[in-house]
């Protein structure tokens, strides 16, 4: 039993950092919440007791991170973070081993070094879209931050991570550690790794660009009915005033209707586009001609439809299944998706009053890569359609929203997050935010916002800290190996019986 109580206490202290997310004040959180799971892994009496107490704590933090999924998954959302937190089982290990022994500056140097590294390779590894995609990481947690947040975009929401559990283990090494040098060295090792965000937010580049968008969010709220959805959005967007807006945006899921076989619906949509002097950016989420059930963001000006964009990267277990033909029984007691959606094939870049821009699709907003190929097509700005309808009153829609001024950090221009029904927002090309709407809004969200530009090193190098990451560790590895081997050699060999 008396292994318990610590196991608990690892549970907890991995939930920790999570409230870094929601709560303006509790930022830093962050930044020293990992200092108490990273002290019981210490503490641990041996390698393995130090794993299970990793696998914990990553439970309590991907609980206490998707509780909102509840409703969705109900007990299967236990077996979920169950699953994902083994990937914490080696880093656990690997915290044990380089600081349960003597604390020396060497090992405690190796520990600043590995340790992030190892937690980032753990988050790229659950960022596959089949395990819940890039969800919830620790960078993303300093996105009210835009100077704690600048490191995105020299190096993604990666480095962000990166820094985040550097700054804990220095902290965890001056508390472990018995040698006042070597409290001063991580002491101050901190310190430096703290101000490093506020210091190149500072020094970088500034966005350029002289010219002002305007945009008009329609967010109707929660409406049952395609019909009475679409006819309330057509309402509310007709109010709009004429040339007031050069892009309209209707959230995720807003048209239920396939438009190639409700021909009256995109003459309705058209005539809008003329009457309020702007193109629409609308979302259907229908059955097409073919059977199949795609999501597509689709622009329709005066003259019909510009342009489309079919989702490419789906919802796990909400708009599909994983290995269904193993899985499928957990549509008997959840609410994952009866039928797979169809996936789309290529991002696209189309342009609202001779200005380039990217429509990424819900959960797409989650992936750093998608946003990034977009900006080098050329968009100059990027707009996420999204939805949330099934999470109202949770943190799930704030949670989504923030994900936008992550991506604009990273790519350096600006990004709207328009929703049907939750939380819509809209951030600068630094991340700054300029709008914020949440779920009890109604009505349109309008905004004018600077076309500011600028070609952040993520943009040029993309994920060269995932290769840094893995190149470290890789080494740390070798090398560990070949030490062990040369002290295996070394030790004499038992002479043969007689």
């Amino acid at each position: 039993m008396r292994r318990w109580g610590p196991r608990a206490a690892a549970v907890a202290a991995g939930a920790l950092p999570v409230l870094a997310f929601p709560a303006p004040a509790l930022w830093w959180l962050a930044w020293f919440g990992l200092v108490p799971w990273l002290i019981l892994l210490v503490r641990a009496s041996s390698a393995r007791e130090a794993a299970v107490r990793a696998w914990l704590g990553a439970g309590g933090f991907l609980f206490a991170m998707h509780y909102w999924l509840l409703p969705n998954l109900g007990p299967f959302l236990v077996l979920v973070v169950t699953a994902l937190g083994v990937l914490w089982i080696p880093w656990g290990a690997c915290v044990w081993w380089l600081l349960a022994g003597p604390l020396t500056g060497r090992r405690g140097a190796a520990a600043m070094l590995l340790v992030p590294a190892g937690w980032v390779m753990i988050e790229v590894a659950r960022s596959w879209s089949s395990l819940g995609g890039p969800w919830g990481l620790l960078g993303a947690s300093q996105w009210r931050m835009p100077a704690m947040l600048a490191p995105a975009s020299l190096g993604g929401v990666w480095l962000v991570s990166y820094l985040i559990v550097a700054a804990n283990t220095a902290v965890a090494v001056a508390v472990l550690s018995t040698p006042a040098w070597t409290r001063l060295m991580a002491g101050a090792t901190a310190a430096i790794i703290l101000v490093t965000g506020p210091l190149w937010y500072a020094a970088e580049q500034w966005p350029t660009g002289d010219r002002t968008f305007r945009v008009a969010i329609v967010q109707p709220g929660v409406i049952h009915g395609p019909a009475q959805r679409f006819n309330q959005e057509e309402q509310m967007t007709s109010r709009l005033p004429a040339g007031r807006f050069d892009l309209v945006v209707w959230g995720e899921s807003s048209v239920g209707f396939d438009l190639e076989s409700r021909p009256d619906l995109t003459s309705r949509l058209q005539a809008l586009s003329q009457r309020v002097g702007s193109d629409l950016l609308v979302n259907v989420d229908a059955r097409d001609t073919t059977g199949a059930i795609r999501k597509t963001s689709v622009l329709v000006g005066p003259q019909g439809i510009l342009g489309r964009y079919e989702k490419m990267r789906l919802v796990p277990f909400g708009e599909y299944i994983p290995f269904r033909r193993v899985l499928e029984p957990l549509t008997w007691i959840t609410r994952a998706a009866p039928e797979d959606r169809r996936r789309g094939h290529s991002l696209v870049v189309m342009h609202a009053d001779g200005t380039a821009f990217s429509p990424l699709i819900c959960f797409e907003s989650a992936f750093p890569d998608m946003s990034r190929r977009v900006t080098l097509d050329g968009a100059d700005f990027i707009v996420f359609q999204s939805s949330t309808s099934s999470f109202q009153g949770s943190w799930a829609p704030a949670q989504h929203a923030s994900l936008a001024a992550v991506r604009a950090v990273e790519t350096g221009r600006p990004v709207v997050h328009a929703t049907l029904t939750g939380t819509s927002a809209v951030f600068d090309a630094r991340g700054r935010r300029l709008a914020w709407f949440d779920t009890h809004h109604r009505g349109s969200v309008e905004m004018a916002f600077p076309l500011a530009t600028r070609t952040t090193p993520f943009l040029r190098y993309g994920n060269w800290v995932v290769v840094y990451c893995a190149t470290v560790l890789t080494a740390a590895a070798a090398a560990a190996l070949t030490r062990a081997a040369g002290r295996r050699a070394q030790q004499p060999r038992s002479s043969a019986p007689p």
